[in-house]
């Protein structure tokens, strides 16, 4: 069941390592599908040898309908996210270093960068710290998202949520962009100050993206 789907899911996981957001077996995916079907990332297994069979397919309250093997220990944060937020399709967990650190100085990463609005919706918050592996991770992802396609989980790194899986890739690789460009600028700058775009700016960021890439004719 969902063959292409389930090798989208790895490629994306495969994309997510190249670009240093994951190590080894951390973070996980996951994908709603139109019947409400869950596609979960198997827990504790290496990215590069994974193949579709071995990912767990789950319905919304996390009983097992396909697969042989655990899912991801966050499945139950996971689950959360997906029945408070119906529009988010996709979500993508990383243990990203720069947007974690930001979390480790500040309660919001700000509208710093036009890439930050274009894939995350603007500035992005930070979530108090929460256990992995628990529900009030999903509880504080979902009351720090506020709208926008990721959230900085204290301590612990990020989620980054789309309507579909191309979305939460682009929210989580151009939100470390943004996290690394933004402390770069706060190290450099002699009073620590950073520039950052106006209400009007970012909010014509956020739209010019909407007509981004190729649209069906």
């Amino acid at each position: 069941m969902y063959e292409r789907e389930k090798q989208a899911i790895i490629d994306a996981a495969l994309e997510i390592k190249a670009a240093g957001l994951i190590h080894m077996t951390g973070g996980n995916i996951s994908v709603r599908m139109p019947n409400g079907h869950i596609i979960v990332t198997p827990s504790g297994m290496p990215y590069e040898t994974m193949v579709p069979d071995e990912l767990i397919v789950v319905d919304a309250n996390g009983n097992k309908i396909e697969g042989e093997y655990r899912a991801s220990v966050d499945t139950v944060a996971l689950l959360h996210i997906f029945k408070n937020i119906p529009e988010v399709n996709a979500i993508i967990h990383t243990h990203q270093p720069y947007a974690t650190a930001v979390g480790l100085i500040t309660d919001e990463l700000p509208a710093c960068t036009t890439t930050l609005c274009n894939a995350c919706g603007g500035s992005v918050f930070v979530a108090p710290y929460s256990s992995a592996a628990s529900l009030d991770m999903g509880v504080k992802a979902v009351e720090n998202l506020k709208g926008r396609k990721a959230v900085i989980l204290k301590h612990h790194g990020v989620i980054a949520v789309g309507a579909n899986l191309a979305e939460a890739l682009f929210s989580a690789i151009y939100l470390e962009d943004s996290a690394k460009t933004y402390l770069a600028a706060r190290a450099a700058a002699r009073n620590g100050k950073v520039d950052i775009l106006t209400g009007e700016e970012a909010d014509a960021a956020v739209e010019v993206f909407k007509d981004y890439g190729q649209k069906p004719k």
